[in-house]
C-alpha cells in the first residue's frame, strides 16, 4: 500500500521526528527548494498530497488550500495558528491539529529570562565591560530591583499561568487579565487590558493573536505602564502596536523592553537595534532541543492517528 503524501514547509530540528516522518509517509519538502522553485514544486504534487505539515510562522492561507484537492488534515508544529485559515479549512472538514503544552515551561523560562535581563539591564551592563568602560572607572546607572512590583499577565492560559507560578518566588504580585474570568484561581483580574497595565510595573503578552487582540497593546496601554515600566512580549508581535512601541522607547516614555516576536518577522525595526533599553531575541520561546523535540513528535503522531482513522490528538 501505497503512504500518503505530506506536503512539508517546515522540518523539524529533531532528526529523530524527520527519521519517523519520512518512513511513514511519502514527503515532498517544499522548504528543501529554493524559493524561486517552489510554486512548480507544489504544482506538480498537489493533486496527490493528503495532509499539509507546516507551522505557526508560516501558516497555510485559502489560496494555498484550494490547491490542494485531496487534502484530509492539517498538522500545525506551533501553538499559534494565526496564520492557518481555520475557515477555509473548516468549510471543507478538514482537521487542524498543534501542540499545546509541551512548549509551555521553555516560553515562560524565556519570558522571565526576558523581564529580568531588561529590567537588570544585561545587554547595557554586558556591552559596559566589554568596551572596557568598567576598567576605565566609567559610571553606569543602577537597574530596578523585581521584588515588591507587580506584574501583569495578558493571556491567562497554560503559559501565563506558567509565567505566573516563575515570578511569585521574587516577591512579585500577580494580577492578569483576559476577556473570560477563570475560575478557581486566587489570582486577581483586571477589568480591561488599559486596566491591568495601570496596575503594573511589567506587562507580560501570552495571549493569542485573533482579530480581537492585533494592536491590543497600543499607545494608551503602553502610556498606562509608563515611563519606567517594562512589556514583554513572548505571544505575537500582532499583539503590540509595532510603531507606537517604538515610539515609547525612543521618547523615554516606556522604560524597557524585551522581545521574542515581531509584527513582520524576521524584519524587526532597525531603530531598535540601537537602544540600550531593549532585549531582543528571534522568536525562540520553545528553542529547545527537548521541546522542539516533543513538538515534532507531538505534530507527528497526531498525523500518524488521522491516517489510523483516530481522532486528532490536540484538535484546535
Amino acid at each position: 500500500m501505497s503512504k500518503p503524501d505530506v506536503l512539508v514547509f517546515a522540518q523539524s530540528p529533531s532528526s529523530a521526528v524527520m527519521t519517523q516522518l519520512a518512513l511513514q509517509f511519502e514527503c515532498h519538502h517544499v522548504w528543501q527548494h529554493p524559493p524561486a522553485k517552489q510554486e512548480a514544486m507544489i504544482a506538480a504534487v498537489g493533486p496527490r498530497i493528503r495532509a499539509v505539515w507546516t507551522v505557526g510562522p508560516l501558516g497555510l492561507d485559502a489560496a494555498m488550500i484550494a490547491r490542494l484537492p485531496r487534502l484530509e488534515v492539517v498538522v500545525v508544529n506551533s501553538v499559534g495558528v494565526d496564520r492557518v485559515d481555520l475557515a477555509a479549512l473548516a468549510a471543507r472538514g478538514i482537521p487542524v491539529s498543534n501542540t499545546p503544552g509541551v512548549l509551555t515551561d521553555d516560553v515562560a523560562d524565556l519570558a522571565v529570562l526576558l523581564l529580568l535581563a531588561a529590567q537588570r539591564r544585561l545587554p547595557a551592563l554586558d556591552a559596559f565591560v566589554r568596551r572596557g568602560d568598567w576598567l576605565a572607572h566609567k559610571a553606569e546607572p543602577p537597574a530596578h530591583a523585581l521584588r515588591g512590583k507587580t506584574a501583569g499577565i495578558f493571556g491567562f492560559g497554560r503559559i501565563g499561568q506558567a509565567i505566573a507560578a516563575r515570578l511569585r518566588p521574587f516577591g512579585m504580585e500577580i494580577v492578569y487579565f483576559q476577556p473570560r474570568a477563570i475560575e478557581g484561581i486566587a489570582v486577581p483580574r483586571a477589568p480591561s487590558l488599559l486596566g491591568l497595565a495601570e496596575r503594573s510595573d511589567y506587562l507580560i503578552l501570552s495571549a493569542p493573536a485573533t482579530p480581537a487582540t492585533h494592536h491590543a497593546v497600543d499607545a494608551a496601554v503602553l502610556a498606562a505602564l509608563g515611563p519606567e515600566g517594562v512589556l514583554i512580549n513572548i505571544a505575537r508581535g500582532a499583539l503590540v502596536d509595532e510603531p507606537a512601541l517604538v515610539t515609547a522607547l525612543t521618547e523615554g516614555r516606556l522604560g524597557a523592553a524585551g522581545l521574542d516576536v515581531f509584527e513582520d518577522e524576521p524584519n524587526v525595526p532597525p531603530v531598535l537595534f540601537a537602544l540600550k533599553n531593549t532585549v531582543l531575541t528571534p522568536h525562540v520561546g520553545s528553542f529547545t532541543v527537548e521541546t522542539r523535540h516533543a513538538m515534532g513528535q507531538l505534530t507527528l503522531d497526531n498525523l500518524v492517528a488521522h491516517f489510523a482513522g483516530l481522532p486528532l490528538l490536540t484538535p484546535v
